[in-house]
């Protein structure tokens, strides 16, 4: 009796953990965000990019195999100021007209801790492409569906960003946070 109880509780335990071990496939945009904290004139400021699009293969047991790909339409920058928005689509920022999407393009993922990870690869904004890497963290949330969490900081002179008489960092920070928060799941 006893060997059977164990071995029906070592079943479940063997089921409730294989009900866990997914490989994400698909993102959910509408119910993730990519925000950016600049500095402007010595205070923290928020803003987003209310559209993009992304494509994600990743099954936390195995993260050496994981891909993921992330293109952002800049049009839909916005940082809650009509006047400033509009002058980050003009050339000086982003330069929309010439530069309408910016990308991301995984090239590594390595495992930190249970469910962090650290995400490699390139980004691609106003034509530059730059090599980037910065943590991220798994939330398992149902059997089929996560979240990833991860914030980047980026130079925004390394990409152009801020040109003319925005070239100093006296009133724009050099140093920008991106916050992604990606609602991940399996299709």
């Amino acid at each position: 009796m006893m060997i059977r109880r164990t071995a029906a509780l070592a079943a479940l335990c063997l089921l409730n953990a294989s009900a866990w071990a997914v490989e994400y496939n698909s993102v959910d945009t509408t119910k993730s965000t990519i925000r950016f904290i600049p500095t402007l004139m010595g205070s923290k400021t928020e803003g987003s990019f209310k559209k993009f699009s992304a494509q994600i293969r990743f099954d936390p047991e195995k993260p050496a195999q994981a891909q993921a790909r992330a293109e952002v339409m800049v049009q839909s920058f916005d940082i809650g100021f009509d006047e400033a928005t509009d002058e980050a689509l003009g050339p000086n920022w982003f330069d929309v007209k010439k530069f309408p999407t910016a990308t991301f393009v995984a090239t590594q993922v390595t495992p930190l801790t249970k469910d962090r990870f650290e995400l490699s690869g390139n980004l691609s904004i106003k034509g530059q492409t730059k090599p980037v890497r910065f943590p991220v963290t798994l939330t398992r949330e149902s059997a089929n569906a996560g979240r990833l969490d991860g914030t980047l900081t980026i130079k925004r002179l390394d990409f152009g960003l801020g040109q003319g008489q925005w070239a100093g960092t006296g009133t724009v920070s050099n140093d920008i946070n991106v916050q992604i928060r990606l609602s991940i799941f399996n299709k």
